[in-house]
C-alpha cells in the first residue's frame, strides 16, 4: 500500500523516530502502525546491541527527595557524548526513571530496568530511545539514602551528585550545613563517614603500605608497627569525612563544624555518584 506523508508524520509524532526510519517501518509493516512501532523498537534493540561495548562516560546525575526531607535517591543516567546528555528527550527519560526509582526503591539496577514506566519497562524505554538517538544509554548507578534530614547536592556540571543523611538534628535548621557537607564530599571524596566505616581490607592495605614505607626508610623493626599505625591515623584524618578539615574553614574538622551548627549534629551516611 502507498505510505503517505501524513502517515509518516503520524508515526513520527507517536515515536519521535526519524522520518526515513518511520517511512521504512511503515512500508515494511504495510501501513500497520502497531507493527511499525514494534519494528522501530526492534531497530532500537539492534542499535543497543551493536553499541553494547561502548563506554558511557557522559550523562547526568539526578537527585530526588521527599517533601519531608527524610528520603533521597541519586540516579546516574549515562550516554556516550555530552551532546546527547543535553538532549531534551534524554533529560526527560532520566527524570522519569529517577522519579520511578525514588518512588519504588528497587533493590538494584536490574530490578529498576524491569519496572514498568508507562506501557514499557525502563529497560525497553532505554532501548527505544537508543534507537532514536543512536547512542548507548544506561542507568549506571542508583543509591537511596534515608535519615532525620537528607540533603542533596548536584555539582554544576550535572555529572556529580551527593546525598547526605544527618542525625541528632534536634529541630535545628540544617539544610545549609548539609549542603556544606555535601560539597565537601563532592570535593574531597572521603572513603567513609568515620574510621569505623572504613573497609577492613582498606585498613589492612594501609597498614602494610605504612610498614613497607618505614622499612624502606630504614626504620628499626621494633618500631615498624607503631609507625604504620601512625600513618593509618593520618589516613583516617585525611580520608574519613568527620575527621577531614572543613574546606571552608580548615581550622576545624567537619565534626567540629557540625557540632557548632547544632550540638551533637553529625552525619549518619552519605552517597556520592559521579560520571566519567
Amino acid at each position: 500500500m502507498a505510505i503517505t506523508a501524513q502517515d509518516v508524520n503520524k508515526l513520527r509524532q507517536m515515536t519521535g523516530a526519524g522520518m526515513m526510519d518511520c517511512k521504512k517501518a511503515l512500508t515494511e509493516a504495510e501501513g500497520d502502525f502497531e507493527k511499525a512501532v514494534e519494528l522501530l523498537r526492534k531497530k532500537g534493540q539492534k542499535v543497543s546491541a551493536s553499541r553494547a561495548d561502548r563506554e558511557t562516560s557522559e550523562g547526568v546525575v539526578f537527585a530526588k527527595t521527599n517533601d519531608a526531607g527524610t528520603e533521597g535517591a541519586l540516579i546516574a543516567f549515562t550516554c556516550e557524548t555530552d551532546f546527547v546528555a543535553k538532549n531534551d528527550e534524554f533529560m526527560k527519560l532520566g527524570n522519569q526513571i529517577a522519579e520511578l526509582a525514588f518512588a519504588e526503591k528497587p533493590s538494584n539496577i536490574e530490578a529498576l530496568n524491569g519496572m514498568k514506566l508507562g506501557d514499557l519497562t525502563v529497560g525497553e524505554k532505554i532501548v527505544e530511545l537508543t534507537g532514536k538517538i543512536g547512542e548507548k544509554l544506561e542507568v549506571k548507578a542508583f543509591e537511596v539514602v534515608t535519615g532525620e534530614a537528607v540533603v542533596p547536592y548536584i555539582h554544576s556540571n550535572g555529572k556529580l551528585g551527593v546525598m547526605v543523611s544527618l542525625s541528632n538534628v534536634n529541630g535545628a535548621s540544617v539544610e545549609e550545613a548539609g549542603k556544606d557537607v555535601a560539597m565537601q564530599i563532592a570535593a574531597m571524596n572521603p572513603v567513609a563517614v568515620d574510621k569505623d566505616g572504613v573497609d577492613p581490607a582498606v585498613v589492612e592495605k594501609e597498614i602494610e603500605i605504612g610498614k613497607e614505607q618505614a622499612r624502606a626508610e630504614g626504620k628499626p623493626e621494633n618500631i615498624i608497627e607503631k609507625i604504620a599505625m601512625g600513618k593509618l591515623n593520618k589516613f583516617y584524618k585525611e580520608n574519613t569525612l568527620l575527621s577531614q578539615a572543613f574546606v571552608k574553614d580548615s581550622s576545624q574538622s567537619i565534626a567540629q563544624y557540625l557540632d557548632s551548627v547544632s550540638k551533637g549534629l553529625t552525619v549518619a551516611e552519605f552517597k556520592r555518584v559521579s560520571i566519567g
